[in-house]
């Protein structure tokens, strides 16, 4: 049972680094599934901190990744709508996925840009406060992507650690 946790506890950490990448993937959370199996497993011993901790940081990488496209907004000169906008934006392109995975950088751009416009910003303004969304899909995706390659580390020197132990038939 225990290869069979590890090696469907490494398919997790997979799909969670592929998450990163594709929006429609939680990749953090998958990856961080990824390690509870692996600690699961009896021959790996429990470290509760361990599993703690990056519970809470693949929490705050979701909750972080909403957030960012949104300051990005701002950051770069939107609104109070621009920001909605973005918000908007993003919501859309998880209830309509029409432009598949490139909806979640599409839909925010998009929702900047059209809030701006109805804020009476010029197309100039409007289009800096989009472009600011996608910096911050882009610092999000970075975000995700550093976090599954560090459970992926995780990972690999838990499972190198108890290998013997996970493949013993004993």
């Amino acid at each position: 049972m225990d290869i069979v946790l590890t090696i469907i506890g490494f398919i997790f950490i997979l799909i969670g680094i592929l998450g990163s990448f594709l929006p429609v993937i939680p990749g953090a959370p998958l990856s961080w599934l990824g390690l509870l199996l692996l600690y699961l497993t009896k021959a790996v011993e429990d470290n509760w901190w361990v599993l703690g901790i990056t519970l809470a940081v693949a929490i705050g990488v979701v909750v972080v990744d909403y957030l960012i496209p949104i300051a990005g907004t701002k950051r770069f000169g939107g609104s109070k709508s621009g920001m909605i906008g973005t918000t908007v934006g993003l919501i859309i392109s998880f209830i309509f996925p029409i432009f598949g995975l490139f909806g979640i950088i599409i839909w925010p751009f998009i929702g900047a840009f059209v809030g701006e416009i109805i804020n009476k910003a010029d197309n100039k303004t409007a289009l800096k406060a989009a472009f600011g969304s996608f910096l911050g899909f882009i610092t999000g995706t970075f975000l995700k992507f550093v976090v599954a390659i560090v459970f992926a580390g995780i990972f690999i020197r838990t499972f190198w650690r108890y290998k013997a132990l996970i493949f013993s038939f004993e």
